[in-house]
């Protein structure tokens, strides 16, 4: 196996949600080490948008590898479709390197793994489970300012990963040798409930911050109710209905695997988050 601290020249890499929870950490760290970065999203220069398939070709003019993050979901409906779309352009424009952002127990994910596995470039998957920042950059900030988590799981294990941790492999794939024909599997290093990790929150921060389980027609009521648009609302149906039916409640060895070390603990994520001030009300919510 080739010695993964012996890096590969410097090539430009594009991140795609490169503003996103990964992403932004993937661009600082790239960035940080001196390594040529494009930013790829609607604000880039140029503009990429998973949408608008005339925006792809400019973003991967000059660039040799690519951080693959799909926006919202490759759960969603032409998803596949987008990635086979991108992976063939990116190889036929010179991209020698393809670094996916999956999603674990999700069958339409991992169809798209197969479609990067095919594209004809070196890849590596990172198949993570749910984001610990999901509760502090994402749609959970909020219902935990409010005091009050309600989403349709009950005592359900899930490992939560730190986004941090998943920009830590991304780059060493992007930037070192032996990663290439991995996938790993990312998970943190224990499973919490959804309940024991809003408990987390709420010692940490010294908030009262309460959580139920409700049915998911509640929950999708309430969504509706807030104006959320009908195709997130059928993501987020999936991801608690389905994806989060006890099938992840598994941990994994792929952070050690990839890094060396183990995974970020989730009562760490906390008390560095609690130490930025992201659960102080009156402060995220300027």
């Amino acid at each position: 196996m080739m010695d993964k601290a012996n890096e590969s020249p410097k090539k430009k890499t594009l991140v795609l949600g490169g503003t996103g929870k990964t992403g932004s950490r993937v661009v600082q760290r790239l960035t940080h080490g001196g390594w040529p970065v494009r930013v790829g999203s609607r604000s880039g220069e140029p503009p990429f948008d998973w949408s608008d398939r005339t925006t792809w070709k400019p973003a991967l003019q000059g660039i040799n590898a690519v951080y693959v993050a799909y926006q919202p979901d490759l759960a969603v409906p032409g998803a596949p479709d987008a990635i086979r779309s991108f992976a063939e352009m990116a190889v036929k424009s010179g991209v020698q390197q393809l670094v996916l952002l999956s999603g674990r127990g999700e069958p339409e994910a991992q169809e798209c793994e197969q479609i990067v596995v095919k594209a004809g470039a070196d890849w590596t998957i990172l198949r993570a489970s749910w984001f610990s920042q999901n509760f502090s950059e994402s749609y959970l900030l909020e219902p935990v300012l409010a005091g009050y988590v309600a989403l349709p799981v009950t005592n359900v294990g899930e490992p939560f990963i730190d986004a941090d941790d998943i920009a830590d492999v991304a780059v060493a794939a992007l930037t070192q040798e032996g990663h290439a024909g991995q996938l790993y599997e990312l998970t943190g290093p224990r499973l919490l409930s959804f309940e024991e990790a809003v408990g987390e929150i709420a010692r940490a921060t010294g908030r009262s911050v309460h959580y139920e389980p409700v049915s998911i027609e509640a929950y999708t009521a309430v969504l509706a109710e807030h104006s959320v648009p009908d195709e997130y609302i059928g993501l987020l149906t999936y991801l608690f209905a389905e994806v989060l039916d006890g099938r992840n409640a598994t941990l994994t060895n792929g952070v050690e695997l990839a890094l060396g070390r183990k995974p970020t603990d989730f009562t760490d994520y906390v008390r560095k988050t609690a130490a930025t001030g992201a659960w102080a009300g009156e402060l995220a919510q300027q």
